[in-house]
């Protein structure tokens, strides 16, 4: 695995002092390091090097009370105020399931972790920082005034790691997988596919015939998915927020993927971005780099599961939306009419 060399942690630090309105992962870009550099830098000034392992890092989190839970990637950003807790560790995959904070995570790619503490004038900021290997972010726990905290040196103590160096070496990024197809396996995708009972099966299916995602789509055809139009992913919120609709909306990197299950209330778009700023649920969605949407369809036991995804150019997943299907509180049917009415790729003039 290659290694990138990166400016000084003294460097870090001057540049981030002359730039403090910087947002954290700008300051990396412009110095052209990791995320995790930028923290790390800090080992020692405010920042500790922690255990990363989410068997350490989510218990310590339910003893922090009500937190904001952070999952990125690159074109979005997805906020949930509330509790951890009912964590489920698993040898490959674990999960946190709350009312609010609903998390999948995959262990391997909690690697670097840190407990950042800045003053403000307002008080001290505190927050727990996950990275993957090549330091990019992977989850992050923001305290809010009402967390608890006076657990915040308990759960220090208990995290800290032996290492506190400042400064952090990371691997190579590992590429966005391209989209795969398979056009000479698509009679058995298609006879396969109409034979799903489960969601999780879809991707089990592709990798079978060593096809991915996105590559599976591209080919599927009708009536299993339907290109749209990337003004659809605007469409789909303001539809939601207007009907008044309650949804699954997941955000998702290599290490954790964070839900939310709920109503959208507020939408302020600015500049590229369009932002849900509801109590307890913040999106900020950068629209110009949603290159491909799709309104995917996959039969389960419980009736068809209706899905718009959004991707980059690159292929990466930005973000899923289904509608919620709780027992009273069935919104699947509203969903689907809204689906229906988005706008495809070809209807739309170049």
């Amino acid at each position: 695995m290659s290694e990138r060399t990166a400016p000084t942690p003294e460097s870090i630090r001057a540049f981030q002092a002359e730039n403090p309105k910087m947002r954290s992962r700008d300051q990396a870009d412009t110095l052209g390091i990791s995320e995790a550099q930028a923290v790390a830098a800090h080992v020692s000034f405010g920042t500790m090097r922690i255990a990363a392992p989410p068997d350490r890092i989510i218990p310590a989190a339910e003893k922090l009370g009500e937190v904001m839970a952070l999952t990125r990637v690159e074109a979005c950003v997805h906020e949930k105020v509330g509790e951890y807790g009912n964590y489920h560790p698993g040898e490959h995959a674990a999960m946190t399931l709350t009312e609010n904070i609903d998390l999948r995570i995959f262990q391997s790619h909690w690697v670097h972790a840190f407990a950042v503490e800045t003053q403000t004038e307002d008080g001290p900021r505190r927050s727990l920082q996950v990275f993957d290997a090549a330091g990019d972010a992977v989850h992050k726990i923001h305290l809010r005034e009402a967390s608890h905290h006076d657990a915040w040196p308990v759960i220090l103590t208990d995290l800290a790691h032996q290492n506190q160096t400042e400064g952090q070496t990371v691997a190579a990024r590992q590429p966005v997988e391209a989209p795969k197809s398979r056009p000479d396996k698509l009679d058995i995708l298609r006879e396969e596919w109409a034979r799903l009972t489960d969601t999780h099966q879809f991707l089990r299916l592709c990798s079978k015939l060593k096809m991915n995602r996105l590559g599976a789509y591209r080919i599927a055809g009708a009536p299993f998915v339907r290109q749209l139009d990337p003004t659809a992913v605007d469409a789909m919120l303001h539809a939601v927020r207007d009907a008044g609709i309650e949804i699954m909306l997941f955000v998702g990197n290599r290490g954790c993927i964070q839900i939310h299950s709920g109503p959208i209330r507020t939408l302020r778009p600015m500049g590229p971005w369009q932002n849900v700023m509801d109590p307890g649920f913040n999106l900020h969605l950068r629209r110009d780099k949603v290159a491909e949407v799709w309104a995917v369809e996959k039969p389960t036991q419980r009736g068809p599961a209706i899905s718009v995804e959004a991707f980059d150019a690159e292929g990466g997943l930005i973000f899923q939306t289904f509608g919620l299907g709780k027992e009273g509180r069935d919104s699947r049917p509203a969903w689907g009419r809204i689906v229906a009415n988005l706008p495809s790729l070809e209807e739309v003039p170049a």
